[in-house]
């Protein structure tokens, strides 16, 4: 059997993409949005020899699996086959197809990360953040447009640019923080320095970011001199553990909560609660996972390998009880899920436009990483395998929590 003909029978006959394959086979309607191309039979034995999502991603890393046209067409495949693994009848007719080298073992991708060490010490973390912010400024701002703001935007309708939403974002953390003009900012995880220069110059506050990336340091620190705001902003690179400089009026934590840990939570929620007054507050911006048992990316999938080492997404209710076991009292929770998918299906396109480009900085098989599980995010967000959260928590004293008595934010 062919192999076109013989990966359409697992996929089914009416295929949403063209399947090409080095045999000279082909499956699929001609003007499908997306084209497969199987370039190699080393795609198959890295299928073979890593069954599931790892073993498809190696194969598109490397170049022995193309995806040209609609990326995200080409993983509607994945609805077909949810747990991207094949039965041993499946397994053993690739085998075949493969031929007699099918089990000689490939080198992994050199973009696959393997960190050593306890999971989610200092050191560790720092080589995880590093892992994967620390790969190029210029490749960011090409993939996250000027604001080079690495979370979850906030569109108003879907007619918001990427840039003005990454605003309205800042602007409702701002109004949820209720920052005035003299409060000092703690932002944990501060990346290139959005929400700080947002809230020193919309705001009047003095603001503190940590980051572990020194890259991210570097042109954050840059930026704030650029906006003149060097008296008013100091960026360090810093562990949140390390922190002990307090009192902070407010604390924001935008995207980094991914990178804490289960074994962590209670450490991070005290930490951030011993360094707020009574009345100040917390912002806690995290994606989070659905009910169920686990609470962090596969350890052998792809994410974890090529994407966020030692990530961890944590249930929305748990995220709750375990603030308000380190003292907070949890004022207001938001989701915010939709918002994410139209933020990665926008970065999708900046990487896509700039493509090129993106490949001469960081080179063909991380540009490659990062449209797969960009595009792939997206599809989770809009199918609720994945939520964001935002959680407001207050270090109320007394039963005075200076909270309003109804919310008046909006974006």
């Amino acid at each position: 059997m062919k192999l076109a003909d013989l990966i359409a029978e697992w996929l089914g006959s009416d295929l949403p993409v063209r399947l090409e394959c080095y045999d000279g086979s082909s499956a699929g309607p001609a003007d499908a949005r997306a084209n497969l191309t199987v370039n190699s039979p080393d795609a198959l034995r890295r299928i073979i020899q890593a069954p599931g999502e790892l073993g498809f991603a190696r194969a598109y890393v490397s170049g022995d699996l193309d995806v040209s046209g609609d990326i995200f067409a080409a993983l509607e495949l994945r609805d077909r086959m949810p747990e991207a693994k094949l039965n041993p009848r499946q397994l053993g007719r690739l085998l075949a197809a493969a031929g007699p080298s099918a089990l000689r073992r490939l080198p992994a991708p050199p973009e696959e990360i393997r960190l050593r060490g306890p999971r989610h010490t200092r050191q560790r973390d720092a080589a995880a953040v590093s892992a994967h912010y620390d790969v190029g400024n210029d490749f960011y701002r090409l993939v996250l447009g000027p604001t080079l703001t690495y979370s979850c935007a906030v569109f108003r309708d879907r007619s918001d640019s990427l840039e003005t939403a990454q605003e309205n974002k800042y602007r409702l953390v701002s109004q949820k923080l209720g920052l005035e003009t003299g409060m000092r900012l703690l932002d944990v995880g501060c990346g290139w320095g959005g929400m700080v220069l947002h809230a020193a110059t919309h705001h009047g506050v003095d603001a503190v970011g940590v980051t572990l990336s020194r890259e991210q340091a570097t042109l954050a620190s840059k930026r704030v001199a650029e906006a003149g705001l060097g008296t008013d902003i100091s960026i360090r690179v810093q562990d949140y553990r390390d922190i002990d400089d307090g009192p902070f009026d407010a604390i924001s934590s935008i995207g980094m909560f991914e990178h804490v840990g289960e074994a962590r939570l209670r450490e991070y929620f005290s930490r951030l609660y011993r360094l707020l007054p009574p009345g100040g507050r917390l912002l806690n911006h995290g994606i989070s996972r659905p009910p169920g048992p686990s609470s962090r990316f596969a350890r052998a999938g792809f994410i974890d390998r090529y994407v966020f080492p030692d990530g961890e997404l944590h249930e929305v209710g748990r995220v709750v009880s375990v603030m308000q076991d380190a003292g907070f009292e949890v004022r207001h929770v938001e989701s915010l899920r939709e918002h994410y998918a139209l933020t990665l299906r926008a970065w999708v396109a900046n990487l896509e436009r700039h493509w090129d480009e993106a490949v001469d900085l960081v080179g063909t098989g991380r540009a490659r990483i990062w449209r797969l599980y960009m595009a792939a995010s997206a599809l989770n967000f809009e199918a609720g395998r994945n939520s964001i959260h935002q959680v407001l928590g207050v270090r109320a004293a007394g039963g005075r929590s200076g909270m309003p008595l109804r919310p008046y934010w909006s974006t």
